[in-house]
């Protein structure tokens, strides 16, 4: 293996970088929904400026992390290959049936007519433990390979 193949290549960096940063800001959000809802039924409690926070924090912080990363790869000569595209695919394909689960929930729940509080939740839930399992996929697909189909 050359230094080359060695290296982290610009996506596998954004995947490790993601990982993290999903997983934080969903504890986080889950953190501070609960501790609001210590003093109030849950589906009263607070949640949208709580939601879109931890959503913008995520987004932002992995729009830096993804310059910081290109500025790398550019200098480091790499440019996005096939493998590069399978990996990408696969671990979205993977993670799509995350999300799936999520907006039907939301959908179930929407027709059992629930409060929008509990709707949010599952679709947060479902965008959130979609990131997740592509981060792990894409870092498992690099760091072990793809198999052959």
């Amino acid at each position: 293996m050359t230094a080359k193949e060695a290296a982290m290549v610009y996506e596998e960096k954004i995947a490790w970088a993601g990982l993290p940063v999903s997983l934080l800001t969903l504890i986080g959000y889950v953190a501070v929904l609960l501790t609001r809802a210590s003093s109030t039924p849950m589906p009263d409690t607070p949640y949208v400026d709580a939601m879109l926070g931890s959503i913008g924090v995520g987004v932002i912080v992995m729009i830096v992390i993804s310059i910081i990363a290109g500025i790398t790869a550019r200098r480091e000569g790499h440019v996005r290959d096939v493998r590069d595209k399978q990996i990408g695919a696969r671990a979205e394909f993977t993670a799509r049936g995350v999300l799936v689960i999520g907006a039907l929930a939301a959908l179930i729940l929407a027709m059992l007519e629930a409060d929008t509080f509990w709707i949010a939740q599952a679709i947060f839930l479902g965008f959130a433990l979609s990131a997740l399992l592509e981060g792990i996929t894409k870092v498992a697909l690099y760091r072990r390979g793809m198999a052959e189909w």
